[in-house]
């Protein structure tokens, strides 16, 4: 896909703002840890509605938490359709995009799914959110693709989920771990992702793969540097995840992945990741890309593990990938797909950019996620 701003116009938005590259639960529950004081960060867990989205009358929902094997405590919105009776319903995880928290768009997805008859649970990856895990707002790829695990570990732990019909629907930086996930649990029996991008992909070799040898090079110096900055501080400082230069060839810092005001005539794809984070259209006091970064030496085990190697692993399990036509993020999901063993399917949405999916519900393909799970998770 040919992007439609050049790379050089791109980078000096990131100059003038100090940004990244791209932004980028009832007692029939088994065993669960409900809401209430868990010492999870010192914190108490919300009990309020603090979605970005209106509740639904048709769903019951309840906090869960659980623990992935590193024994890391998750915490989860588990959705419910009402009335299930003595059914034993499908199940789909949803988590994603990365930085955010499961009170914005996998909240949204999976209450309107559960909403079509489905058990739905959002979460919070480990280090982030409402979830456990020392040091706060750090990203692994390895856990985060346990983390689906786990997930599936206690849904299907639920005496009202069939075991053998779970599904994960994953959201923009989430898919990598998704689809890895899927790669070695077959339990999981199809995946969907949605607005997909690949983490690994795009931070340890930049926009559209647009970092050259010597910048690859820059950015594992810095990296790595900044490890002795953390160790003799003894804290972790914050930085860009996506790592741009200036046109000197120097690497640009910042510690916010959003600025707090958009600068005059904005880059577009800047102006829309705003809109929705920093905006009470989808803002967050928990999500990362709210108000903060992540840890400055988040990059390093990503360009350590490589996500979706083992994609054609999944088969013979579907994978259903959207995206849009005018999302910049395109040429991930179209990778993907030609990775992919089938079955597989590719949706493009048109008229549609990569924060459209996250909750205009006038482009989200809900009647195409419902048909996908219940074709597959049968």
């Amino acid at each position: 896909m040919k992007p439609f701003f050049s790379h050089r116009k791109f980078l000096q938005i990131a100059v003038a703002v100090g940004i990244s590259l791209i932004i980028s639960t009832s007692a029939a529950i088994a065993n669960p840890q409900v809401i209430g004081n868990t010492g999870i960060n010192s914190m108490q867990l919300t009990q309020e509605w603090d979605k970005t989205f209106p509740k639904s009358n048709k769903i019951d929902h309840q906090k869960v938490t659980f623990k992935n094997r590193y024994g890391i405590t998750l915490v989860g919105d588990l959705y419910t359709p009402q009335n299930m009776a003595n059914k034993k319903l499908a199940a789909i995880i949803l988590s994603g995009p990365f930085g955010a928290v499961k009170e914005q768009t996998a909240g949204l997805h999976a209450q309107t799914l559960a909403e079509r008859g489905f058990v739905t649970l959002a979460f919070d990856p480990s280090f982030t959110g409402e979830s456990g895990g020392e040091v706060r707002n750090v990203a692994s790829p390895d856990i985060y693709t346990e983390d689906f695990s786990a997930a599936v570990d206690f849904i299907g732990l639920q005496p009202f989920v069939d075991r053998d019909r779970i599904g994960v629907l994953a959201i923009c930086g989430l898919t990598g771990m998704a689809i890895t996930a899927a790669s070695s649990d077959s339990r999981i029996k199809a995946v969907a992702t949605t607005a997909m991008y690949d983490m690994s992909r795009s931070m340890s070799k930049g926009y559209q793969d647009s970092y050259t040898p010597e910048q690859r090079q820059k950015v594992v110096d810095y990296l790595s540097q900044q490890r002795w900055i953390d160790a003799e501080q003894g804290t972790f400082a914050v930085g860009l995840h996506e790592i741009p230069f200036d046109e000197k060839g120097n690497i640009i810092k910042g510690d916010h992945v959003l600025p707090e005001a958009l600068p005059k005539d904005p880059n577009p794809i800047l102006a829309r990741f705003y809109d929705y984070y920093k905006t009470p259209r989808g803002f967050h006091p928990r999500a990362i890309n709210s108000t903060t970064a992540w840890t400055a030496t988040t990059p390093m085990s990503f360009f350590s593990f490589p996500l979706m190697e083992n994609i054609k692993w999944i088969a013979p399990r579907p994978v259903l990938l959207v995206t849009g036509d005018k999302a910049h993020s395109r040429y991930y999901s179209e990778d993907v797909y030609k990775a992919a063993a089938e079955p597989k399917e590719l949706v493009v949405i048109a008229d549609a950019d990569h924060v459209d999916l996250y909750d205009n519900l006038d482009k989200i393909p809900f009647d195409k996620f419902e048909q996908f799970f219940k074709d597959n998770l049968k």
